[in-house]
């Protein structure tokens, strides 16, 4: 990965008394460092990739820690890890994005929770239900609670998510349970500062060796009939643990309130939220005091029926603010203060949305439903008044429009090697017929928007060629799997490639080989061109992903015999060879490799190197296209096959002639995709290709003046 973290690195360093500012996800990297973590892994994922990006290239830092940090290949392999702690006094930490990452770590963490943890665990996820940047909508809860495992939720205040990193292992070793972490957008992005305390090198790590293994225990194994054993440890011992823990060293936090016969209990990572609303209100300042005693659960999983119970005795009415459903907080405070007897009355979902992100916006709503029933004399008609002014707001910008505005989905970067990929699929149906195509996640998922529309199932990361194996029995045509090189190392190449070929379908898989996983940050994988290939390429502006093979030696050793390899951006090449593919007499697995480096990362390469050639003086040429507009004809079929946002209109200079032209404004990269889709879709001949010459030689400047010179010549008066 290009993108550099040297200043971040810096800040782990930081000993005993030192002020640390910055970010949220990058404080709790270094609250891993002063727990006296062993080991880290992960997958990267918003929104917590920072955390694996910082450790991998802080190497040398966690060498000298004796830290060991491992990329992993999937979520599953990082969870698998967290074994080392079962037996030794090692604490371990990985990190991947919930809930999908999650969901293919569970495996491994179901039989880690069931015999248990001696070192402390710390998953930290990155929590993105309702934020816009998942694929899926669900919430971690439900799975800490079906395995046992500890959730914890912090505060967003830097302190206190480190304080909550340092106790995550603490309480784990305390109750023998594995903990996760869930941080949403905000909490890793959240700026601040904290005193530091010093890095604590592990007593076993990469530098203090172990000299023998642990003794042979079956009751550590996730095994039956010993996990029957495990199951009423949990509920016995280690919850009744965690428990006493959480109240001894204050996990959960009391705010107090000068409204004392009133509570609102809140997850903790909604706090800064929760308090930002009440501001609306006139019940909080911009310190975060409240005017209402508020219970934060920095713990959610397990509650304290002690300190729920205590908590809402002799009051008049709690409120409980629980982001997405189902609302299990909610369900199991009402269930242990029935229990209790205690009639306080409860409000949650019945004044809160039962789903979506809890916004300022949304919790203010909700506080105004609540706070009329329980405090009327509370004016909240300023606060009322402020959201209806932003629903007015909006409906009149929505009035003031002809028509609602389209749909702004995320797409491809400009020049990205996948898009021609796409342009080339549409262009092949024209003559196999309308596909089936299996998507994946990934950037190649961006080609499931407009212009291509292109995928009909989404399924899990790598999993496009498994999801397809029950549609082509059932069509009278082969079906496309689309998964990139992230997805293939993470899982298609068991899941998908070898079940395909152990079945002998007929199948059809396009991966795009860009040499990066891209979607999550362009971190290294197993076929990222290395740094001997960069330093000695020939010409540096050029893919580079061709001089890794190993996707293609892999595929080859288990026995793929129709292979094809082919440049992204020859749109024709590629038409034909998906052609090629859905027409082949060939009965089997076949695999068309499409080859082209990220752009992002092209650029992040090059652009340094071109700086450096500009600043010795030396020639550079840069290519860039555009359109003649005397010949564009106005139809703007290149736009609707390419949907490049640098290929846009304009207005015709011609006034005879009213369609707007095609026009290729600044921005272009010059990967020629434009050009290519014309001839391959045999389009008219407006594309012209351009070089832009960066310290010319003399004679190119004399030919440059000459060529002018004969231009203005040749022009009417």
């Amino acid at each position: 990965m290009e993108v550099s973290f040297s200043k971040e690195i810096e800040s782990l360093r930081l000993g005993d008394g030192n002020t640390f500012h910055g970010e949220g996800i990058l404080a709790i990297t270094k609250a891993l460092l002063q727990s006296g973590v062993a080991y880290v892994g992960g997958y990267q994922g918003a929104p917590v990739s920072h955390l694996m990006d910082v450790l991998v290239q802080a190497k040398g830092y966690m060498d000298e820690l004796g830290v060991h940090v491992e990329a992993c290949s999937n979520e599953a392999s990082a969870a698998a890890m967290l074994g080392a702690s079962i037996h030794y006094p090692l604490r371990g930490a990985v990190t991947w994005k919930s809930i999908v990452g999650t969901n293919v770590a569970a495996d491994a963490l179901s039989n880690l929770a069931s015999p248990g943890v001696k070192g402390g665990v710390l998953v930290v996820v990155g929590e993105d239900y309702g934020e816009g940047a998942s694929v899926i909508q669900e919430r971690t809860h439900a799975f800490a609670l079906k395995s046992g495992m500890l959730l914890l939720d912090p505060r967003p205040d830097l302190g206190r998510m480190v304080d909550m990193v340092e106790h995550g292992f603490a309480l784990s070793e305390a109750s023998n349970m594995p903990a996760l972490m869930e941080l949403r957008i905000r909490a890793c992005h959240v700026r601040g500062s904290f005193t530091a305390r010093d890095n604590r090198a592990p007593a076993i790590s990469t530098r203090a060796l172990m000299d023998n293994p642990a003794g042979f225990d079956y009751a550590r194994l996730a095994h039956p009939p010993v996990t029957f054993r495990h199951e009423k440890l949990k509920y016995e011992e280690r919850i009744p643990a965690a428990r006493r823990y959480i109240v001894e060293h204050g996990l959960n936090e009391l705010l107090p309130g000068q409204h004392t016969d009133l509570g609102l209990i809140v997850q903790g990572g909604l706090t800064n939220t929760l308090v930002r609303a009440l501001q609306q209100f006139g019940l909080a300042d911009a310190f975060g005091e409240l005017d209402i005693p508020t219970l934060v659960l920095n713990v959610t999983s397990p509650l304290v029926p002690d300190q729920i119970a205590d908590f809402c005795v002799g009051k008049r009415a709690v409120l409980v603010l629980e982001e997405g459903q189902p609302e299990y907080i909610e369900q199991e405070i009402a269930t242990l203060l029935r229990r209790r007897d205690i009639q306080t009355p409860l409000n949650g979902k019945d004044m809160l949305p039962m789903g979506g992100e809890y916004t300022v916006e949304v919790i203010a709503a909700g506080l105004a439903t609540w706070l009329n029933k329980v405090l009327p004399q509370r004016d909240t008609a300023s606060v009322q008044a402020w959201l209806d002014g932003n629903r007015t707001r909006r409906a009149d910008v929505a009035k003031s429009l002809p028509a609602p505005l389209p749909a702004r989905p995320p797409g491809f970067c400009i020049g990205c090697p996948e898009r021609p990929v796409f342009s080339a699929i549409k262009l092949a149906q024209e003559t196999v017929g309308p596909l089936h195509v299996a998507a994946d996640i990934g950037c190649h998922a961006f080609g499931t928007f407009e212009p291509f529309s292109t995928g009909h199932t989404i399924l899990g990361y790598g999993m496009s060629l498994a999801s397809r194996a029950g549609v082509s029995p059932h069509m009278n045509r082969r079906v496309l799997s689309i998964m990139g090189d992230g997805g293939f190392w993470h899982n298609g190449l068991l899941t998908g490639v070898q079940s395909a070929l152990f079945n002998g379908d007929d199948a059809v898989l396009l991966i795009f080989k860009n040499g990066y996983t891209s979607a999550t940050g362009t971190q290294d994988i197993l076929n990222t061109p290395d740094d001997e290939a960069k330093a000695h390429a020939t010409d540096k502006a050029q893919s580079l992903v061709h001089t890794n093979q190993t996707i293609e030696n892999a595929l080859k050793g288990l026995g793929v015999e129709w292979l094809r390899t082919v440049n992204t951006y020859e749109v024709a090449k590629m038409r034909a060879t998906l052609t090629d593919a859905f027409t082949s007499p060939f009965n089997g697995l076949k695999v068309i490799v499409a080859e082209g480096e990220c752009q992002l990362e092209r650029q992040r390469r090059i652009k340094p190197w071109i700086a450096s050639l500009l600043k010795k003086g030396e020639r550079v040429v840069r290519v860039k296209y555009g359109v003649d507009e005397d010949v564009c004809n106005g139809d703007h079929a290149c736009i609707r096959l390419s949907g490049c946002p640098t290929l846009t209109l304009k207005d015709n200079p011609d006034p005879l002639k009213v369609d707007p032209v095609a026009t290729v404004i600044d921005g272009c990269v010059g990967c020629g995709l434009c050009g290519e889709n014309a001839h391959a879709a045999t389009l008219c001949p407006s594309f012209y290709r351009a070089e832009v010459v960066q310290n010319p030689r003399w004679h190119e400047r004399l030919l440059a003046s000459l060529r002018s010179t004969l231009v203005r010549a040749l022009q009417p008066a």
